[in-house]
């Protein structure tokens, strides 16, 4: 099963923050269950589209803390085991928040 996890809100990383997660991201990627990572670019560019017409509105957003700013994807045996990697995430962060969703199609 493979899970995208995100991250909307975090705080500002350190030098013992980069450490630790760089140590978890070569451990999750040695086990072979870290397929993607990575920061976005918090500005970005909106989409949408009514009837097939599209609109473009690029950022930065006044809800910058609902903004994308990073992401993992993984590949585990259940959810349960989703939410346990983003629990070592977390105690590496310490305070954000984010969201866990599976994602279907093919691998």
């Amino acid at each position: 099963m493979r899970f995208l996890m995100t991250v909307t809100a975090s705080r500002e990383p350190d030098e013992k923050m980069m450490t630790e997660m760089g140590q978890l991201v070569e451990e999750l990627t040695k086990a072979g269950v870290l397929l993607a990572t990575g920061g976005l670019d918090q500005a970005g560019t909106r989409v949408s589209a009514v009837d097939g017409k599209v609109t473009l509105t690029d950022g930065p957003f006044t809800e910058a803390k609902e903004a994308v700013i990073s992401f993992a994807l993984v590949d585990v045996r259940s959810k349960e085991e989703a939410v346990e990697l983003s629990r070592q995430f977390w105690q590496v962060v310490g305070t954000g928040e984010g969201a866990i969703q599976q994602v279907y199609g093919p691998e």
